[in-house]
């Protein structure tokens, strides 16, 4: 369920005033440990429950009695820390129940998101200079009184073991200084407590334990770890060895001339240290995380076997809804890499890429990919969490732009060159105000969900207005265009082919097109009228700026693809458009040539057009630039360029080349409805359209989808000429059935087999 609280401030009676956000005197590189020590007021057996409630600038792991409160970890995760600071609740009456009369209450905190060195390329946009902790446990007796432990300067403060933490840049730990911390004085943090929000959104959690495949010897004599998959989070093991033996392990996606291949991490050291104790050590480094598929390991003592390490994966707990699988086991690859990257990715908040040092909230690749991400996985409270944050950010930037980041951190500290971005808005990043909140409504159909966000979709299209022509072109200002485009050079990814002003023209269409709806849909007439003339005028200048006789002025793929898909185009224009386009693909030899704005929708505007054929066949395309050319290099994960490997098995010389980055892998969306068949007819998919569209040389595919009413599940079979398709669907859910012989069903809910002789 999704949680709406657009405004909400944590109530006084949830968080005692009395509590105080306190912090320690020590190294802005240290993690330390706060503790209290209080007698339970009546009998154990007296006690009804226990709540413990937190949160802190920075990270936190709170135990009670040496128990953890709970199994998430990097709490209270990364929002608009100036405006929005979430508090967790636990349940801790189990842990309570079982201590003899005593709380002992302990927490370590480290920087985390609040305060890391965090930035873009060397940033350092830190919000604020302490951390702090702020915690209440809180005791019901059977009586119907209450005790309440507060965070107050009476509490202690010392040292931890782990002597360095950033995310970017790894962290140490030293067992020997477990048993000798020193003290430290407690200091009172202020803070503004209006921005005390209730917990929004999945925790973060452990998930899949990975175990390494292969440990050898690099040429320069390093010992590297392959763990088969590029996964997030940290390593974790134990082991005795003699006092003061350092481990230290450096994290990495790929392997580049033998050796561990760091340049795209850029200035993130991703290295974890381990000082042993001489006793037996547990090493887990829970204040940082790590994008990697290799480790190289120095200082293990002794000879370091495979069943010495395993890596724990870490992500939002977002559940799995969405699952596809065919004849093609290349596909297959890609829709595992797609999963893959959206699990990394998925840390709290939709990042970009979660290695190197950046991993920020980047607005363009979630607006690409959300349609996908709501497929394969349930995203409603995670993105409705994310976009509180977005509309924080962007109703305090005045309502200039929707940021190019969620949450802004580029604002505190901005590189000269990203200057012009705090005051244009932008197509494509801008619109993952509208985008997202889109996929959302399409996905789960909840109401309040999309009223809670039109308030975004209005700055990011009254932005916009501000700088249109007399002729209602948006042609000013920065865009990013179709970012990425193959033909790009690597150090000037904005350089594509299409035009970035009929991006920004398609885009807007399509944003005022769905703020229009939405408008509607919270009764807004008003508004929807507004929003109906805006598109309706966006249109009428797309087509007499940019359209001549259904061709383009601007000849490439990505152009076609927005103004087909997005419908742009009058009807006698469609079938030269699309002929246009399916020319451009098979001249390129379907080879891919769109960035950002053109990859999520080039197979559907070729398929839109009876192109379907070309469409399997840029989808299939092996060779570079492709969506199969990375896993014939092996890749696990989405990447950032299509040739983040080279064929020569050089990383791209670009500064940036992430291994994971999910943005690329927007093309599953057309996979699970085009391929899979699985098409929603209506919000939540209380109505479903099931049109599988067969082709490439697969023979079969699978695909289930569980929605907000129950599973949808579709299975096809082509054998000797003949289609034969399985259909299950959720009580109360009706089907449109269409066969690929065009002929079509009207079906409600249960099983349903349908066949029909391809057409030839």
């Amino acid at each position: 369920m999704t949680d709406h609280h657009m405004n909400a401030k944590y109530e006084d009676e949830g968080f005692p005033i009395e509590a105080a956000m306190i912090g320690a005197d020590a190294d802005d590189r240290q993690a330390v440990v706060l503790s209290t020590v209080q007698k339970l007021t009546q009998a154990v057996d007296r006690v009804a429950s226990a709540t413990f409630r937190a949160t802190a600038h920075g990270l936190y792991e709170a135990r009670i009695n040496g128990e953890p409160v709970d199994d998430s970890v990097m709490n209270p995760g990364w929002t608009s820390f100036e405006w929005r600071l979430r508090v967790q609740s636990f349940d801790v009456t189990k842990i309570v129940k079982l201590c003899t009369g005593e709380i002992s209450i302990e927490v370590l905190l480290g920087n985390g998101w609040y305060r890391g060195k965090i930035g873009f390329n060397g940033q350092r946009c830190d919000y604020g200079s302490a951390i702090g902790f702020l915690g209440a446990l809180e005791v019901s007796y059977q009586d119907g009184s209450i005790q309440q432990i507060l965070t107050s300067t009476e509490w202690c403060a010392r040292s931890s073991a782990i002597t360095f933490n950033t995310l970017y840049d790894g962290e140490t730990i030293d067992a020997r200084l477990w048993d000798t911390p020193s003290s430290l004085d407690v200091h009172r943090i202020e803070f503004d407590r209006n921005t005390l929000v209730p917990q929004i959104g999945p925790a973060i959690t452990r998930h899949e334990v990975v175990h390494p495949v292969r440990i050898w010897t690099s040429p320069a004599g390093k010992t590297l770890v392959d763990f088969g998959q590029n996964l997030v989070g940290w390593l974790r093991f134990s082991l005795t060895g003699p006092a003061g033996t350092e481990i230290v392990i450096r994290h990495a996606e790929v392997i580049e001339d033998g050796e561990l291949g760091t340049r795209p991490l850029r200035r993130a050291k991703a290295t974890d240290r381990f000082i042993l104790s001489g006793g037996r050590d547990f090493f887990e480094p829970t204040l940082t995380f790590h994008g990697f598929r290799y480790a190289e390991v120095s200082g293990w003592p002794g000879e370091l076997r495979l069943d010495d390490l395993e890596a724990v994966v870490v992500h939002s707990d977002i559940s799995r809804t969405g699952w596809f699988e065919c004849s093609d086991p290349m596909v297959n690859q890609l829709v595992s890499n797609s999963v893959w990257s959206q699990k990394g990715n998925f840390l709290d908040i939709p990042t970009d890429c979660p290695q190197r040092d950046e991993r920020e909230g980047w607005t363009g690749d979630i607006a690409a990919f959300s349609p996908t991400a709501a497929f394969q996985f349930d995203v409603s409270s995670f993105l409705n969490k994310w976009l509180m944050d977005l509309a924080e950010e962007t109703r305090h930037s005045d309502g200039v732009r929707v940021p190019i980041v969620v949450p802004d951190i580029i604002k505190m500290n901005p590189p000269e060159e990203f200057r012009t971005l705090l005051s244009d808005p932008t197509a494509i990043w801008g619109d993952a105000s509208i985008w997202v909140p889109e996929a959302l409504w399409n996905a789960y159909g909840d109401i309040d969900a999309l009223q809670a966000s039109y308030p975004s979709m209005v700055l990011h299209l009254e932005s916009i207005e501000r700088k249109l022509s007399s002729d209602g072109l948006w042609n000013t200002g920065f865009q990013f265009g179709d970012w990425l485009d193959p033909t790009a050079p690597p150090d000037d990814p904005a350089a594509a082919k299409a035009d970035r002003y009929l991006v920004a023209q398609a885009c807007l269409y399509r944003s005022a097109s769905f703020a229009a709806k939405a408008a509607h849909l919270i009764d807004n007439e008003r508004d929807a009228v507004r929003w109906r003339a805006l598109a309706d005028r966006t249109r009428a200048a797309f087509n007499k700026a940019y359209v001549r006789d259904g061709l383009l002025t601007s000849d490439a793929t990505t152009s076609y693809a927005l103004a087909i898909h997005f419908g742009l185009l009058d009807e006698k224009h469609i079938s030269v458009a699309g002929e246009r386009l399916a020319q451009l693909v098979r001249e390129a030899r379907y080879r891919v040539s769109t960035g950002f704005a053109g990859t999520p929708y080039i197979t559907w505007a070729l398929t839109d057009t009876g192109h379907v054929d070309d469409a399997y066949r840029l989808l299939l395309e092996r060779s570079c630039p492709s969506w199969m050319y990375p896993i014939t290099m092996g890749a696990t994960t989405i990447w950032e360029r299509w040739d983040s490997m080279l064929p020569n098995g050089k990383i791209n010389p670009g500064e940036m080349t992430s291994f994971n980055h999910y943005a690329l892998g927007s093309v599953c969306d057309w996979i699970y409805q085009v391929v899979g068949g699985i098409r929603p007819a209506a919000p939540g998919y209380a109505s479903v359209r099931i049109e599988p569209v067969p082709g490439g040389g697969i023979t079969w595919a699978k695909t289930a989808f569980d929605s907000v009413h129950g599973r949808i599940e579709v299975e096809w079979h082509i054998k000797e000429g003949d289609f034969s398709m399985l259909l299950n669907l959720p009580e109360d859910v009706d089907a449109k059935v269409v066969l690929p012989d065009a002929r079509s069903y009207e079906v409600v809910g249960g099983s349903h087999r349908f066949g029909c002789a391809l057409l030839r």
